[in-house]
């Protein structure tokens, strides 16, 4: 399984051809090392150098008593330099290998040339053997700051190697080693036990320090509510160790995260960032071609900017139309297509809200666009999220709802959920409940009460359960939305169609519920899923919108845990890496920003990893039966639970949850073993 901190250990390395992208540590996939075959004159250099020397045809090999440690230069060489951790096989660095190469590991392969202050060249990019080639995407070891300042990786590591450090993680033995910080993560090395634990920056979600006469400790809190701890002996290293972390794991700049330095070594058998596009989405529902279409008036991303290249739209509406509706919605985001229940032919669409201010502002071309769904005769339903009282005041901000003068076929109905803005307030409360060992059963109770989280999975899950019932049911259209139309209208229709449509449960089709739902339809999730519940300060646009989804999937897998084909630990990852990933699939708030930052080329996709059959298998539900029915879940409080093997994993030890789970996924197997015999017998 992918997980977060990872075990690893380095393998040797020979060939002789181009610059290879190795797997350091072959089961994970997590970081790659470079290899170099130095008999060649290959080596790293700065720009300035690559320009300068490999023009001339100039080849070189480099001397034993050249090869270096941190940040230094090779002398004799003014431009060449590598931010490296150590000359030992372990940690690679600047090695002469046996085979005569060098090896250097990909993150901390980037940093600046002491001698003309430019950046070192990203080997990612290099693949020629006897020389250095520029590419399009070379990039540099700079990264912002929130100021905008430009600065170089190397200035946040004051001390980018510690000796006589212990890791402690909830229910594992302590892991004493070399630490090492470098760009993108903090790599222990144990050499006694022969293994190395590798963590993204962009986990840590807050730093704690204490420093004292009996040992300085380093409490990393983690954003999938993980607490580690680091034992490092001396103050001055602890200080700075401490600082490097703070502000490696708040970079601003996006092109500086790790999806962009990640290269793997896995084959791709299918590419992810293809396999969920609006075309094939449209093509699922053949139903619904005769009176859909898939319009690409959004196609530069002009219309709307956190739409999609392509929707669909009802055929009898021109682009024009859609131009004029889109500027009567906030954001742009007019109604578009959402989902067809096949079972009552009921259609379920989403958008923002209208832009009707206090001056009850109508537009024809919007009215057209939301009536042209609806047959001679038929009603529909809006379902806002916001509460009436919220609406109205969104109203006399230049927002509102739809007017029933305006929009007489269809029903307002009011479904309040609340604001994204009180969902972080909750998570913090919520955790902070979960940390309290102190208290007796009642208080524990009443804090989790009050942090408001339950409450809120009851009010997405009630409201996701009218909209599937009024589809199911009465064989009506629905339309949702809420303000923005990015938060709590993604909720719910994501939601209602999990309870509708048995393909939604299976892997493949909850990843397409992912895609269209929230990654194509908007939701900003470098925003959202920039900090979580251990943050010292919060920013406005910051929320756990994606993170309630995924627990109130988890609410029903719950109660229907055979209907789902994946299991707790395929949900569990997905939170993981909405929050911090080596791919690229969570990293953009929209799809124009995912366009303007190329992370098709530049990235890979976690669908392209996940998806592998010696991956996904880790993640399948061995008690999964295709359940063709609507499921409807209980929300009422008895049927409700906090998510432990999610927020509780620091304080309860899920081993024998996974060990009862491995169990029955032998008997499964065993009993289907048993059952072909008898098949093959009785033929």
């Amino acid at each position: 399984m992918l997980l977060c901190c990872f075990e690893l250990s380095f393998h040797p390395v020979a060939d002789d051809d181009a610059l290879q992208v190795m797997d350091a540590g072959r089961q994970l996939h997590e970081l790659s090392a470079f290899t170099i075959p130095a008999h060649e004159g290959q080596t790293m250099g700065c720009k300035r150098w690559a320009e300068d020397y490999t023009n001339e045809g100039q080849s070189k090999e480099i001397p034993d008593n050249q090869l270096t440690s941190q940040g230094e230069i090779w002398e004799g060489w003014r431009h060449l330099g590598v931010y490296g951790t150590d000359v030992t096989p372990r940690w690679g660095g600047a090695l002469r290998g046996e085979q005569g190469y060098l090896k250097i590991p990909s993150s901390p392969a980037y940093a600046s040339c002491k001698s003309c202050d430019s950046g070192l060249i990203n080997l990612s990019t290099i693949r020629e053997s006897t020389k250095f080639r520029r590419e399009e995407h070379t990039a540099v070891g700079r990264i912002s700051d929130s100021s905008d300042n430009k600065m170089e990786f190397s200035e946040f590591i004051k001390t980018p190697k510690v000796d006589g450090v212990t890791l402690r993680r909830p229910f594992c033995s302590p892991l004493e080693g070399t630490l090492c910080v470098t760009g993108h993560h903090l790599l222990l090395s144990s050499r006694k036990d022969d293994n190395e634990i590798w963590l993204l920056h962009s986990r840590v979600d807050s730093v704690e320090k204490r420093l004292n006469a009996t040992g300085n400790v380093l409490t990393l809190k983690c954003k999938d509510f993980v607490l580690l701890q680091l034992d490092i002996p001396s103050a001055e290293d602890c200080i700075n160790v401490a600082s490097s972390i703070e502000q490696l794991s708040n970079i601003d700049d996006i092109t500086l995260k790790f999806p962009f330095f990640f290269r793997p070594t896995f084959e791709v058998l299918e590419n992810g960032w293809g396999a969920f596009q609006p075309e094939m989405e449209f093509n699922r529902f053949k139903e619904i071609s005769e009176d859909w279409r898939l319009s690409y008036v959004n196609k530069d991303f002009s219309v709307c900017s956190t739409y999609p290249h392509a929707v669909i739209v009802p055929k009898s509406i021109d682009d024009e139309t859609l131009i004029k509706a889109a500027a009567f919605r906030m954001g742009g985001r007019f109604p578009v297509f959402s989902y067809f229940h096949k079972d009552s032919k009921a259609v379920l669409m989403r958008s923002s809200q209208p832009l009707a201010g206090t001056s009850g502002r109508r537009c024809k071309e919007d009215e057209k666009l939301v009536n042209s769904i609806l047959g001679n005769g038929r009603r529909g339903y809006i379902l806002d999220t916001r509460a009436q009282n919220v609406a109205k005041v969104a109203q006399s901000k230049g927002g509102g709802y739809e007017l029933e003068s305006n929009y007489p076929q269809w029903w307002r109905i009011h479904q309040p959920i609340e604001r994204r803005q009180a969902f972080h307030d909750s998570l913090i409360k919520m955790i902070e409940a979960s940390s309290d060992s102190n208290s007796n059963m009642d208080k524990w109770l009443s804090k989790l009460d009050s942090s408001a989280w339950m409450t809120h999975i009851k009010d997405i899950l009630t409201t996701a359960c009218v909209v599937a019932q009024t589809m199911d049911k009465q064989g009506t259209h629905v339309l949702v939305h809420g303000a923005e139309g990015m938060d709590t209208t993604l909720l719910v229709t994501s939601l209602a169609q999990l309870i509708l449509d048995k393909d939604c449960r299976t892997v493949n089709g909850f990843e397409a519920l992912i895609e269209r739902e929230w990654i194509q339809a908007g939701h900003p999730f470098r925003h959202r899923c920039a900090k979580s519940a251990y943050a010292i300060s919060k920013q406005r646009h910051e929320s756990p919108v994606f993170l309630l989804f995924v627990d109130c999937v988890w609410q029903i897998w719950s109660q229907f845990p055979c209907s789902f084909e994946f299991n707790e630990d395929f949900l569990i990852m997905l939170v993981q890496h909405a929050y911090y990933s080596q791919f690229g699939t969570f990293l953009c708030n929209n799809e124009a920003e995912r366009h303007q930052h190329k992370l098709k080329q530049r990235t890979v996709s976690l669908w392209s990893y996940l998806n592998r059959p010696e991956i996904i298998k880790d993640y399948l539900n061995p008690m999964y039966e295709p359940n063709p029915a609507v499921i409807w879940p209980s929300v009422a409080p008895q049927s409700l639970s906090l998510w432990n093997g999610l927020y509780l994993r620091t304080y309860i030890d899920q081993t024998p949850v996974q060990e009862a789970w491995e169990e029955m996924k032998r008997i499964r197997e065993h009993d289907k073993e048993v059952t072909s015999k008898a098949i093959r017998l009785r033929r």
